[in-house]
């Protein structure tokens, strides 16, 4: 089983303010779309809940959600009610990645519990007063390279670079 995470944030590590994005960047989407398309998401219940109806389950995507409410359902998709039982899930899957999607929280625990192989941070170049933030974690760990560089133009309010981080 390969663990990625995905997550933009701000230049104060934000990630989301009011359980939404905070910024407006199609490419950026996009290369989530990409990079996620066919394999499985796992997310939390609230960052479920900020996702539009209309594009919920995401679409082409094992749909994954980490709840403690045990009587959560949402169509299209599986439940659990832990990080560890929903690892324990997919611990055989060699077919498809495993992509922590968030929110916070659940990037948290996927750190703390050292599930995750590789990182893809979006480092979008602005501040936005963020009431969320990823978590710290060691950079000395990773091996760090760049996947992806765009400017800000009349489609995207921001620049922003696409990081790639694996384990060293």
């Amino acid at each position: 089983m390969k663990v990625s995470l995905i997550v933009a944030m701000d230049l104060e590590r934000g990630i989301g303010k009011d359980n939404d994005l905070m910024w407006h960047l199609p490419e950026d989407m996009k290369f989530f779309k990409e990079t996620t398309l066919g394999q499985i998401v796992v997310m939390g219940r609230k960052n479920y809940d900020s996702i539009p109806k209309k594009y919920r389950p995401l679409p082409k995507r094992e749909n994954v959600i980490l709840t403690r409410n045990t009587d959560f359902t949402a169509e299209g998709c599986t439940i659990f009610n832990s990080m560890e039982a929903c690892m324990e899930a997919y611990k055989n899957e060699t077919e498809r990645t495993v992509f922590i999607i968030g929110g916070g929280e659940i990037y948290k625990l996927a750190l703390e519990k050292d599930y995750v192989d590789e990182l893809y941070i979006t480092h979008v170049n602005e501040n936005y007063g963020p009431d969320t933030f990823f978590p710290e974690f060691d950079l000395t760990q990773w091996n760090v390279e760049t996947v992806k560089t765009h400017e800000k133009d009349e489609k995207n309010e921001a620049s922003f670079s696409v990081l790639k981080y694996t384990r060293k």
